[in-house]
């Protein structure tokens, strides 16, 4: 990638790319009435890379803008006749061809990975035009604001709050606090996105797959309460287990993006139970009666005031975390979980992580991880023996065992394999 030709190449095959979607867009077009197409685009590219080099080559930096303006020029023209004749008010094309041309330079006069990501970025950004139109036909202005809202405290808190702990026992961080709030809703709101975009008209199992994304408590108890006016609940139940499976999996990618080392020790047990709580749940979700299908309605998890008060119990559970931990060690941090697991496993999660990292063995927070997803599980048990029907809630409790039981079984053998 350092030879010249080799980062021309990159800059042509930014443009080709480009403008491979541009043209697939327009393939019905009459030839000669689009101002830019695959051939147009890719020479785009080329032209901004050659004239980055010479710019470089020259010594005189400011060819390449000034080229840059007469290109921008060029294809603003060409671009108004054809909107003229179309009546198409469009400036994507525009904004297309300014972008290939500055990443042709890029790939040429700066980093070339960073061009060729930036040319994948783009033409994914165009190919994605009927999703996200989608998207925002669905998005409502309270989402809107919300989203905006949390961009906004993010972007102006996180960068001042301090980076360091400020409480006597050295649990308390409140920038890890706040981005640890952020990193959760955010891989809360991938689940609720997909609910926007595709719905959840489909039935129990994709709602309640998509909806255990945001909160899989929240889930059980939609279906629990569902299934006391059904005639038929144990799909309802396997919905119910197909949504801890899901669960189990979110939690296992939030330890991933924290912290991957742990796990080794937790990961495998948790998996054990994601199998247990899927397959049985969709043995159940498919039983050979008739059964009911309805939406499972999730929250906005950008929504600022949870994220606030998940903010205060993650804040309170890493200075209990802290405390006990110093106090009693291993045994402190397991209690700490156990207790934090029924109000919010990802603050568990978040508030082991965090705690053991420095003062405990990898083992030992493998188990505080394990406890926190244990004690969720049987939290929703519960809920699901409180609110809903035995029909309903029985099998869902001994699933809920039976995934207990073999992740236990896999932790104990495991170390002795």
């Amino acid at each position: 990638m350092d030879t010249l030709i080799a980062r021309l190449g990159i800059a042509l095959s930014i443009g080709l790319l480009v403008g491979l979607e541009r043209g697939w867009q327009e393939r019905d077009a009459p030839e000669g009435s689009r101002t830019a197409g695959i051939r147009t685009f890719g020479i785009s590219g080329l032209l901004g890379g050659v004239l980055a080099a010479v710019a470089r080559a020259l010594g005189y930096p400011m060819v390449f803008p000034i080229t840059f303006l007469g290109f921008a020029a060029t294809l603003a023209v060409f671009k108004l006749r054809e909107a003229r004749s179309d009546s198409d008010y469009s400036v994507t094309t525009v904004m297309a061809g300014l972008g290939v041309f500055a990443l042709g330079g890029l790939a040429v006069a700066g980093d070339a990975q960073a061009a060729a990501a930036g040319g994948a970025a783009l033409a994914a950004t165009l190919a994605s035009r009927n999703v996200l139109h989608r998207f925002l036909k669905r998005l409502t202005w309270i989402e809107l604001r919300s989203a905006m809202m949390l961009a906004v405290m993010t972007a102006v808190i996180l960068p001042i709050l301090p980076n360091e702990t400020i409480d006597p026992w050295g649990g308390l961080n409140p920038w890890k606090v706040w981005f640890f709030t952020v990193l959760t809703a955010s891989l809360s709101f991938l689940g609720y996105i997909a609910v926007r975009i595709f719905g959840a008209s489909k039935g129990f199992m994709l709602s309640a797959i998509a909806g255990s994304l945001v909160s899989s408590t929240a889930v059980t108890m939609v279906l629990a309460r569902t299934a006391k006016r059904s005639a038929d609940p144990f799909p309802l139940a396997g919905a119910a287990a197909l949504g801890a499976a899901v669960s189990i999996l979110r939690v296992m990618g939030l330890i991933l993006l924290i912290d991957p080392a742990a796990i080794i020790p937790a990961g495998p047990a948790a998996a054990a139970a994601a199998v247990v709580f899927a397959g049985s749940g969709f043995a159940l979700f498919y039983w050979p009666q008739d059964r009911p299908f309805a939406d499972v309605p999730t929250s906005n998890p950008f929504e600022i005031g949870p994220l606030l008060v998940f903010a205060a119990i993650f804040a309170a559970a890493t200075i209990a975390s802290a405390v006990l931990v110093s106090h009693f060690g291993s045994a402190g941090l397991l209690a700490t979980t156990a207790l934090t697991g029924i109000v919010d496993v990802d603050v568990a999660v978040l508030a082991a992580l965090q705690a053991g990292r420095d003062v405990l063995p990898l083992d030992v927070i493998g188990k505080a991880l394990l406890v926190a997803m244990a004690t969720n599980a049987l939290c929703r048990a519960v809920i699901a023996i409180l609110l809903g029907p035995p029909s309903f809630s029985m099998p869902f409790a001994v699933l809920t065992v039976a995934a207990g039981v073999t992740a236990f079984a896999v932790h104990s053998v495991l170390p002795t394999l």
